[in-house]
């Protein structure tokens, strides 16, 4: 068993409804070889440096969130993809300590299958930015202004596919409008939506 990393027990020590399912997370992910990181402020699992799982918690759930997820067999059925757009990690939700220890074994066997696609550095196939559907509102902005058309182009797969995923978020064309106006000088500069 890998040892606890004294930069992360702040996160275990915390006042929040999850925290006995927490520990019982962090027991059993270091039970399986891990190396305890903090990163994005939660609990993150490495191997030989590469993220593998993390701890995190919601309102309604704590959860184990694969990376790699998507790779993973999931014989079980209990592999959660987030949302729709959520393309690599894949999530084991709890609500109570007792599903925890229920599946001591089954949990372990996900950790190690993430461990070994880790290990044999396999990786997940993104979809390219230009199959993500293109609102038509920003359809029209882009053919009607040559540079930000060039500009968009320019900009990293990721930050194109923020930008077309936060555009067609909207419901209403007048919202999508309005974020489309809001983020044309941005994509001018060359930068993402949270730059």
């Amino acid at each position: 068993m890998k040892p606890t990393n004294p930069k992360v027990d702040w996160f275990f020590n915390k006042a929040t409804p999850w925290q006995e399912e927490y520990k019982a997370l962090r027991t059993l992910v270091l039970s399986c070889g891990l190396a305890e990181e903090l990163k994005w402020g939660c609990p993150c699992y490495t191997h030989e440096g590469n993220n593998v799982v993390l701890i995190h918690g919601f309102k309604e759930y704590c959860a184990l969130l694969f990376h790699k997820g998507a790779l993973l067999k999931d014989p079980k059925k209990i592999l959660i993809q987030q949302t729709e757009n959520v393309q690599s990690a894949r999530q084991i939700r709890f609500t109570h300590l007792d599903e925890i220890t229920d599946k001591e074994t089954v949990l372990k066997t996900y950790i190690k299958e993430a461990i070994n696609v880790e290990a044999a550095g396999k990786k997940v196939e993104f979809k390219k930015a230009s199959e993500f559907k293109m609102p038509t509102e920003f359809k029209r902005a882009l053919d009607a202004t040559p540079s930000l058309k060039k500009a968009f182009r320019s900009l990293t797969p990721g930050r194109r596919r923020g930008y077309l995923l936060y555009f067609s978020s909207a419901k209403q064309a007048k919202t999508r409008e309005a974020r489309i106006e809001k983020f044309i000088p941005h994509i001018m500069k060359g930068k993402g939506l949270d730059d």
